[in-house]
């Protein structure tokens, strides 16, 4: 290798002028920039989502009725139709929902644009929490609690003749119950 001498600074400045030297690169985009524009365009082709709904149901709903149940899935029509909502219920209140679904389905159309929902689907399921709502406020369900012994004394002495058996079992808890909620009141 030939022995060359390095430039000195005076030198050095003229050949990096003379010479082009290539632009420093740019950074690339982020990630969200580029899927903004394809967020857009799969919302207005599919709707919003059930998060959505799950975010203001007590707005929509109503108190009463946000406490009984939860929004899980909208599924859309292949047709280009309304969509159907798949409410999650609590046992119970599912048949009282199903008579409200007409309201129910106006509420939520209200909301999501009309036309959005067609169909109302009722699953019935444990119902999470609603958000918002402190637990001390939620309400408990309480433990069966024993009777006092005069209560059971009462109530075994009145099932003495009772045949031992699935029966007597029954009354017995039946008793209890009776019992326990005439205490309560």
């Amino acid at each position: 290798m030939p022995n060359r001498r390095l430039p000195n600074l005076e030198e050095s400045r003229r050949i990096l002028a003379e010479r082009r030297t290539r632009p420093a690169m740019r950074a690339a985009p982020t990630a969200g920039h580029r899927l903004g524009k394809f967020v857009k365009d799969l919302e207005t082709r599919f709707g919003q989502g059930p998060d959505v709904l799950r975010a203001r149901w007590r707005e929509i709903a109503g108190e009463a009725m946000a406490a009984r149940t939860e929004p899980v899935k909208l599924v859309r029509d292949r047709a280009g139709g309304g969509a159907t909502l798949e409410i999650k219920v609590d046992g119970p209140s599912a048949a009282l929902i199903q008579h409200q679904a007409p309201q129910i389905l106006e509420r939520v159309n209200l909301f999501l644009g009309g036309g959005a929902v067609a169909k109302l689907r009722i699953v019935q399921g444990k119902v999470a929490a609603p958000a918002g709502v402190p637990a001390s406020a939620r309400p408990r369900r309480l433990k069966n609690q024993p009777l006092d012994a005069a209560s059971e004394a009462e109530l075994q002495s009145g099932l003495a003749k009772a045949p031992d058996g699935p029966l007597k079992l029954s009354l017995l808890r039946l008793g209890r119950a009776v019992m326990r909620s005439k205490a309560n009141n």
